[in-house]
């Protein structure tokens, strides 16, 4: 223990230097905008970006969805399925799923 100290007296620039040194790679590894949180922002940005292209999917099934409004035979689809309506002197069997 006293040969540690006896060296860090003795050159107390060098040692001043290094543990300048040692802070300064600690603040660049784990400091606001150090490595680890920018590795924690990629992971966040790569979830978002996967989200984003889930709505946007989303945005153009419902654009789809909506044009379809205007189409006589897409409602008369829709109402078949959706509803149980028929046309008239048609019959209509409705078959449950258990």
């Amino acid at each position: 223990m006293a040969d540690i100290w006896a060296y860090i007296l003795s050159r107390p620039r060098k040692i001043f230097l290094l543990v300048l040194a040692g802070i300064f790679v600690l603040w660049i590894v784990f400091g606001d905008y150090g490595v680890v949180a920018r590795l924690r922002m990629e992971a966040e940005h790569g979830m978002l970006r996967a989200r984003q292209q889930q709505e946007e999917s989303k945005i153009i099934e419902n654009t789809r969805k909506i044009r379809q409004v205007d189409d006589p035979e897409a409602i008369e689809k829709i109402a078949r399925e959706k509803y149980n309506f028929s046309r008239d002197e048609e019959i209509l069997f409705i078959i449950e799923k258990k």
